[in-house]
């Protein structure tokens, strides 16, 4: 059985596993780092997620290091649980026949449970440094066996504060031992890290023009934010997608899901408010198409790994391009198609033109797609999207110089029929047949709703709002 993996070095036990899993082709890291960790090398690499680091360091290790025995000769440290948990996850199946055991080890759960597999026999830990280090101080961790380190995400963890936990494993680590890093970016903590832990690392980059989101289209949609929710019911209406659906902030991602079971999507939130148990019980529920919506905020972006997920939707566009290069990440995955979808109000906009310079890849625009029978949410008129930059939004009115109407005429019916404030009138032009008039976005709902009911000489006014 050959395949396009037996060339960097991998044998036939870990090829059958790759092959089940549905992997085609070895991504740009797989081809630059395997052959290289391989020979023993150290590796010092650079890639974005979503390029397949954890195959890469994962086909190392399990050529590398002997099964079942006993005490742990790979260590991973991982930033969080959830990484932690989906690079087990993926090592499980790569090693489902080589017989390697795999453990991770992370805070918010059993420990006893740990202390049990330590107990049994472990080939690779993979863990959070602080539990970890808590492992090691207890007795029930022995590294003195440990032939391969990897440290990934190195940036995260180094931004998180763990520097001074991940230098007190690795010492604890023989110094003959084999060092894997991986991270996105490459600051100066982590080369100084690297250089200090590491042996003449062979230096890899993937470049961002390899960044492996060729599998995934990216779309955005023009909205405000009072009809985020509509556009949002729209796309669902009419794709039925198994999505992950990211908010800036905790409170918005609960508030969102209670609307969505309100509307009766199956959708449930994943954010570090939660407890550990709960998080890995709806990452399970959405693995096991029990849900069909995971709302994150971007503690989901990094270390997610769901290989059927068909779409990412931006409900809040990310401000900086590496947050969405890993969130859309999330999707376009194991050789499947992938769409991304961002709702950008129109003050939002620049963000797009600094992502698409990160990225080099277009972000075309789209309209909402259409709904057989009636939206499941209304579309609201939405004066923030209409408004100038001093908030102020255009009306006409179907009065003009042939009614004989003036412009203090219509002011003056403003202020004392519609309580509108003299500050907040802007230009009042009068035309031939209409006239318009700048009213700012906080009377714009009762100039809307309530000049329609009045009447200029008998006749019946209409008030339609003017886009900018």
């Amino acid at each position: 059985m050959d395949s396009e993996f037996k060339p960097l070095g991998i044998g036939n036990e870990v090829e059958k596993a790759i092959e089940e899993m549905g992997w085609k082709s070895p991504t740009p890291i797989q081809v630059e780092s395997i052959p290289y960790g391989l020979e023993g090398r150290d590796v010092l690499a650079q890639a974005q997620t979503g390029t397949g680091k954890t195959g890469a360091f994962g086909g190392i290790i399990l050529e590398k290091i002997k099964p079942r025995m006993k005490i742990p000769s790979a260590l991973i440290l991982a930033p969080t649980r959830e990484l932690a948990i989906q690079v087990s996850e993926e090592l499980e199946k790569l090693s489902k026949y080589s017989g390697h055991v795999c453990l991770p080890v992370y805070g918010g759960t059993d420990i006893e449970r740990q202390f049990r597999a330590l107990k049994k026999g472990v080939d690779i830990i993979i863990g959070t440094p602080g539990r970890v280090k808590d492992h090691i101080n207890r007795g029930t961790l022995n590294l003195s066996k440990v032939q391969i380190a990897v440290l990934d995400e190195a940036d995260r963890m180094l931004d998180m504060g763990f520097i001074e936990d991940i230098e007190d494993i690795l010492r604890r680590t023989p110094k003959a031992r084999q060092t894997l890093l991986y991270s996105a970016t490459l600051p100066e903590g982590v080369r100084k890290l690297a250089y200090e832990y590491m042996n003449d690392p062979k230096e890899i980059t993937v470049s961002k023009d390899e960044m492996v989101l060729d599998l995934t289209k990216q779309f955005y949609i023009q909205v405000g934010r009072r009809n985020k929710l509509w556009a949002l019911c729209r796309v669902l209406d009419a794709e039925r997608p198994k999505a992950i659906i990211f908010c800036h902030t905790k409170r918005m991602v609960d508030m969102l899901v209670e609307k969505l079971q309100g509307l009766d999507y199956k959708a449930e939130a994943i954010h570090g408010d939660m407890t550990q148990s709960k998080r890995e019980k709806v990452i399970k529920q959405f693995k096991s198409d029990k849900i069909d919506l995971m709302v994150a905020t971007d503690v989901a972006a990094r270390g997610l790994d769901i290989d059927d997920v068909n779409y990412v939707i931006n409900y809040d566009i990310p401000e900086h391009p590496d947050v969405y290069v890993h969130r859309i990440g999330r999707t376009g995955r194991a050789g499947k198609a992938g769409v991304a979808i961002s709702f950008v109000t129109k003050d939002e906009k620049y963000y797009l033109r600094s992502i698409t310079a990160y990225t080099g890849m277009e972000i075309m625009e789209m309209v909402p797609p259409e709904t057989e029978g009636r939206d499941t949410v209304r579309e609201v008129m939405d004066y923030d999207q209409l408004s100038d930059i001093f908030g102020m939004v255009v009306f006409r009115i179907n009065l003009g110089d042939n009614d004989g109407v003036k412009k203090n005429e219509i002011v003056e019916t403003l202020i004392r029929e519609l309580r509108i404030k003299d500050h907040s009138i802007g230009k009042v032009k009068i035309g031939e047949s209409t006239s318009t008039v700048e009213v700012h976005k906080e009377f714009a709902q009762r100039m809307a709703k309530e000049m329609p009911k009045m009447k200029y000489n008998g006749k019946s006014l209409k008030v339609e709002t003017v886009p900018r």
